[in-house]
């Protein structure tokens, strides 16, 4: 699980790789975006109107989904602990199902149990690119999980209590994801 809202792939994805930078040394996040204007856009240096629009469009589509809330990542910092196990089955329908078991240690020190099912899938020569660990965006490919979460820490308890879906994506030997949280 990624520490933050994967904005590059997020730029990307809108076709607005160009920007990676500048939201990077502004330090726009999960927790910024949602509110960024048009002036906002204009201040950061996008000065064309139609990257302003396509960004506006996207922010705007985020707000807008009243069945997603804000990426869990705003909330759960940590690293995965040695141990768990991953499983994956590629189907005849070229299909890779995946099933992983990890332990997360989150920064201030609780476990957190999170168990997901997955599936990846896309055009072969995408596939075999990121099967060769080459660098593919990841809006060219199908990379979609279900994680639960079980804990005994009261800080974290609440994530007993949802159900969540998350996008992925992979860079070389390196995973991420976007956990949200479905209401």
């Amino acid at each position: 699980m990624g520490a933050v809202m994967d904005i590059v792939v997020w730029l990307r994805s809108l076709g607005l790789g160009k920007y990676e930078a500048v939201f990077r040394e502004n330090e726009i996040d999960e927790t910024v975006l949602p509110d960024l204007t048009a002036e906002d856009l204009k201040e950061l240096g996008i000065a064309a109107l139609g990257h302003r629009r396509k960004l506006l469009d996207a922010i705007a589509a985020m707000r807008a989904d009243a069945s997603i809330k804000a990426p869990l990542v705003a909330r759960l910092r940590g690293t995965v602990l040695p141990g768990g196990g991953g499983w994956m089955l590629l189907r005849r329908d070229n299909v890779l199902d995946i099933e992983v078991r990890i332990v997360l240690e989150t920064d201030d020190q609780h476990m957190i149990y999170m168990h997901w099912k997955g599936l990846r899938h896309g055009p072969k020569d995408v596939i075999d690119r990121l099967n060769r660990g080459e660098a593919v965006d990841p809006s060219s490919y199908y990379f979609r999980t279900t994680p639960y979460f079980e804990t005994s820490s009261e800080n974290y308890s609440w994530l007993n209590r949802i159900c969540s879906i998350a996008t992925g994506s992979r860079n070389g030997d390196r995973r991420g994801f976007d956990v949200y949280q479905v209401l």
